[in-house]
């Protein structure tokens, strides 16, 4: 079946973490043998090939950068300047990926169009990997005229936070309003019709936003707190009002996000009983809140600064979404339903928002 994944951090694992995507996931693992710069190297489960054999042809791909003040633990850029030089470097890559006939940018309903019908009817191998370019974390928008941009490049959905406190709004693990800089950036998004991805804002900001924003707004990738209570994941209240603004909401594939009292470094996906059944807990604990499977995706996060040694046991690469078709239907899940959770609900509304 065909699949959308609404989260892909692709861009940074291709600059920071130095992996060439176009070589398979095995591949990418036998070069990062006996590294340990970063906690999941020789774990990747991302790669172009492994998004072609597993049939997702349509992904969100992010540009991130943080910017962090002086005080601020977290990793990240020490100047807005940088932030956004980080974010058109990978703006190249992606561009790059492009040229190679590996991607190609979808961004308006012609381009939407053409790359679904490509995928259900070319026969070629190499199809390239659709991509919607989102900027998660708005710190490297050194301005309206940058946003103005960006768009032009492509961009077509905005996350204003990302963890800590940012220039726009304020993400997880923080608290905290907006103000009236996060307005006008919600102003000018609105204008563009740029969505806004409520994921990663903290409470004060995701109501505020939400408050202040009438266009279209998604949650590419967050989970549900009344399954594993954290502020990173959503509450039913805020599940609500984001099915009442006609939001899709993909769940996440990070261990911690999927299971309770999961220790960082620690705990074994085996061991805590971590598959792809508790990925559909959560998806079923937001369905039955709306009632329907019209509100719910995958935004998958894979390799998003975490591999298989924190993600579901039953995923090796990403190309074993297509394990969720299967399990999906052993809990009850129609034909049309889970086509509607793999990829319908993500088009319709990017049709509806585009159109």
């Amino acid at each position: 079946m065909f699949i959308v994944d609404a989260h892909l951090d692709l861009s940074m694992n291709a600059l920071e973490w130095n992996r060439d995507l176009t070589q398979t996931v095995a591949k990418i693992n036998a070069r990062e043998k006996g590294l340990n710069d970063k906690p999941d190297r020789g774990n990747a489960v991302v790669a172009l090939p492994e998004l072609r054999r597993g049939n997702v042809g349509l992904v969100v791909a992010t540009q991130i950068a943080r910017y962090v003040a002086p005080g601020n633990p977290l990793p990240g850029w020490h100047s807005p300047e940088q932030a956004w030089a980080q974010t058109q470097g990978q703006l190249a890559w992606y561009k790059a990926m492009e040229y190679a006939g590996e991607m190609v940018q979808v961004n308006d309903l012609d381009s939407l169009n053409r790359h679904l019908d490509l995928w259900e009817t070319a026969s070629t191998e190499k199809k390239p990997i659709g991509y919607i370019l989102s900027l998660e974390g708005a710190d490297s928008i050194l301005s309206m005229q940058h946003l103005d941009q960006a768009y032009e490049d492509g961009l077509r959905a905005v996350g204003p936070a990302h963890y800590g406190p940012g220039r726009y709004a304020q993400g997880t693990d923080a608290t905290g309003f907006m103000g009236e800089k996060g307005h006008e950036l919600l102003r000018q998004m609105e204008k563009l019709n740029i969505i806004l991805d409520a994921t990663h804002l903290c409470d004060d900001s995701f109501w505020e936003a939400l408050n202040h924003f009438n266009g279209a707004v998604w949650a590419s990738h967050n989970n549900c707190r009344a399954l594993v209570n954290h502020n990173r994941q959503y509450s039913d209240e805020q599940i609500k009002v984001l099915i009442e603004r006609g939001a899709v909401i993909g769940a996440a594939m990070d261990a911690w996000m999927l299971i309770p009292n999961w220790e960082r470094g620690k705990s074994d996906p085996k061991g805590m009983h971590c598959d792809l059944n508790v990925v559909i807990d959560h998806i079923d604990h937001i369905c039955q809140i709306a009632g329907n499977c019209l509100h719910v995706g995958i935004g998958s996060d894979l390799d998003g600064a975490f591999g298989r040694e924190q993600c579901p046991y039953d995923l090796e690469t990403i190309a074993n979404l297509q394990k969720l078709d299967g399990l999906l239907a052993l809990r009850g899940y129609s034909a049309t339903d889970i086509e509607n959770i793999l990829h319908r609900n993500w088009i319709r509304f990017l049709r509806n928002t585009w159109k």
